[in-house]
């Protein structure tokens, strides 16, 4: 029997609350700050009602970039093969510019997961590495919480067809927001009450966490035996976090994922993925890979391989890792029995790591101070990308090290030992 629908004045109401606790919750955005928001076309409506309420929190200018994957794949389908080693730098330039004037910044996600499945890997690498390049100065101010930020989703067709493929497009597409609100804690009689008990109680694992101050974490289960070393002086982190403009926000909605910056040169063994990895239009089925002196020496993917080995070699830093976060196996997201074929919800249903680009507010005192010479001594990754894929499930074990190798149980069959 078919769901039904929710009428059109229900999801009204639910959209303006995704739209406030995207603005209260995920940005705190403050009186007179300005908002960078990109989007895809599909997500016109919820774009328009976050717009609405950050004029409402009193934004002093919105400014929406929106994407269009018709104009993707006309790109790969017409575009001469030069095209692909370009970006549009002077885009990046002028977000970063705005970051560092003090606006916010705001993305909505709904990515077709199989967009350029049937593309040349070469030219969807290619493309890639030079929008990672062209990228890089708005990442950074991102990565080292310049300013605030946060990230939401709305539920697009293309998607939904992918999560929901048995279904009918517009029931598949009422599932997914249904998934979405619940996620994001909109269906609770206080939004803004429940995510900020929700930071508590975040904040009260990380606290667990960094009185321990474990030298490594290792994580074993199916194909899975990986020992990941912790950054010197690393600080774990979870929920709201505070932007060096001195903003609180979340800069995931939803979020349910403790974090820390591992050691670039320590880590070892091998590790398999426990769900797809959707990047950048490409699905990555089962990653499998081994690592050396904190470098990956080996790699495979049963779908989406090529791709795989592109991003491998975007740069140096693209082999090592600059995250690692831990996930009970019963979050809500992944009680929710999806799977989303999508980062940012699939990250918060599984403990994952994520090559690339680290995280500076990982070390104490949130970073502050430390140069690029000090967080690479402490051995924080630097790199072009930053990718999370998951690693964790209710078949994984995950224990902390001690200086001298001593373990202790920190999650079994994938839930905290408390």
């Amino acid at each position: 029997m078919n769901a039904p629908v929710p009428s059109s004045a229900a999801q009204d109401s639910r959209l303006d609350r995704l739209a406030a606790v995207a603005v209260r919750v995920g940005l705190g955005l403050q009186p007179g700050q300005e908002l960078v928001m990109t989007a895809p076309l599909e997500a016109l409506e919820l774009s328009r009602r976050i717009t609405a309420q950050a004029y409402a929190a009193g934004a002093s200018l919105v400014t929406t970039l929106y994407s269009d994957d018709a104009a993707t794949l006309a790109r790969y389908e017409r575009a001469p093969d030069e095209a692909f080693d370009r970006a549009a730098g002077w885009l990046y330039e002028g977000m970063a510019s705005a970051y560092r004037g003090g606006a916010a910044r705001l993305a909505i996600v709904g990515d077709d997961p199989a967009l350029l499945a049937g593309q040349d890997p070469d030219k969807v690498a290619r493309a890639n590495r030079a929008r990672s390049k062209a990228y890089q100065p708005a990442l950074e101010l991102i990565a080292t919480f310049a300013t605030n930020w946060t990230i939401v989703s709305a539920a697009t067709p293309a998607w939904a067809r992918v999560v929901f493929p048995d279904l009918p497009e517009e029931e598949a597409v009422a599932r997914l927001w249904d998934a979405i609100f619940a996620a994001s804690r909109v269906d609770a009689e206080d939004p803004v009450g429940a995510w900020a008990a929700h930071n508590a109680a975040l904040h009260r694992r990380t606290e667990t966490l960094n009185a321990r101050r474990f030298a490594a974490l290792r994580f074993r289960g199916p194909g899975t035996d990986l020992t990941v070393g912790l950054a010197d002086d690393h600080e774990w982190c979870g929920g709201a976090s505070t932007s060096k403009s001195g903003i609180v926000c979340n800069a995931n909605i939803p979020t349910e994922e403790v974090f820390t910056t591992p050691h670039r040169l320590r880590v070892e063994g091998t590790v398999a993925a426990t769900k797809p990895l959707s990047y950048q239009g490409t699905l990555i089925e089962d990653i499998a890979v081994r690592f050396e002196g904190g470098r990956i020496v080996e790699a495979r993917a049963r779908r989406g391989g090529d791709v795989l080995a592109k991003v491998l070699d975007t740069d140096e830093g693209a082999r090592r890792l600059g995250e690692v976060a831990l996930v009970p196996a019963s979050s809500p997201i992944s009680a929710s029995g999806l799977l989303f074929f999508n980062t940012l919800y699939d990250e918060n249903a599984a403990s994952h790591i994520a090559l690339g680009q680290a995280y500076s507010k990982c070390f104490r005192d949130g970073g502050a101070g430390l140069s690029e010479a000090d967080l690479a001594a402490r051995g924080a990754n630097r790199s072009l990308i930053h990718i999370d894929w998951m690693i964790g499930s209710a078949e994984v074990d995950v224990d902390g090290l001690d200086a001298g190798g001593a373990a202790e149980p920190v999650m079994r069959r994938g839930e905290w030992v408390e």
